[in-house]
């Protein structure tokens, strides 16, 4: 990217916040985050599909998506997050006081941002869902459609932990058709037995190697080994794995793309 296009890019991007700003000036609060009957929509990550402004239709980027729940409503624009006070009342859905940060990315249009900043500030949308589809609609006519995002398998996926922190070195692998879960705890590497069954994993006693690392990383391996030879409960929300063992230690690990 030479430097005009890149002075222009930025300049764009940062309009963003100023625009949510003025749209989005009304008080918001709770509601009751249902369309129609039994059709939640608070709650759920939903990925942006596309936006149709005036006649024109854009797709969205990978990244946009957003979620609305107790009151708020946070996402992605594609490349900025944002974040507003959120009111669902049926099949009506406000956006107020939105704000959203002021990144510039090379792989996101500044039209598709502003064209959906647009959309979801400071106006009623009217909410309508067709099995795991969203489309708000506003008075204008203009249109975002969205989709409920999928979970992401605990099996056969590489589930980084976050919590607690191992500077991003302990990781953790189930195997279902093997019955095993395999990683690292931060210094050693880790095998062990993996019974996945009504949301609890039930885990072998580790086997690890026997290397020696930095204090910190010895301490979260400590409080990783807690989990094991027990049978915590696991939960999966979008790309996040939560693991609550019988003693009260939480694990948290993301989703590696």
């Amino acid at each position: 990217m030479d430097r005009q296009k890149q002075r222009m890019t930025l300049t764009a991007a940062a309009m963003l916040v100023p625009l949510l700003a003025a749209c989005g000036s009304e008080n918001a609060g709770g509601g009751s985050g249902s369309v129609g009957a039994g059709k939640p929509i608070t709650g759920v990550r939903w990925n942006v599909d596309s936006v149709t402004a005036d006649g024109r239709t854009q797709k969205a980027p990978s990244d946009a998506h957003m979620t609305i729940d107790k009151g708020r409503a946070e996402g992605s624009l594609g490349c900025n997050n944002f974040s507003a006070e959120a009111t669902v009342d049926g099949d009506r859905v406000r956006l107020g006081k939105t704000r959203a940060t002021e990144m510039a990315c090379e792989d996101t249009p500044v039209a598709f941002e502003t064209t959906l900043a647009k959309a979801l500030s400071g106006q009623d949308l009217k909410a309508t869902t067709d099995d795991d589809r969203l489309t708000l609609t506003t008075g204008e006519g203009d249109t975002v459609r969205l989709t409920k995002a999928k979970d992401t398998p605990l099996a056969g996926t590489e589930w980084t932990v976050t919590t607690p922190d191992a500077d991003g070195r302990a990781h953790l692998t189930f195997d279902e058709k093997k019955g095993t879960v395999s990683g690292s705890l931060g210094c050693n590497k880790v095998n062990a037995k993996a019974t996945v069954r009504d949301g609890h994993i039930t885990l072998g006693p580790p086997a690890t190697t026997r290397m020696m690392c930095e204090d910190s990383l010895m301490d979260a391996e400590k409080k990783l080994l807690r989990l094991f030879d027990g049978k915590p409960k696991y939960e999966v929300d979008h790309q996040t794995l939560t693991l609550t063992s019988e003693n009260g230690v939480s694990v948290r690990a993301v989703a590696e793309r």
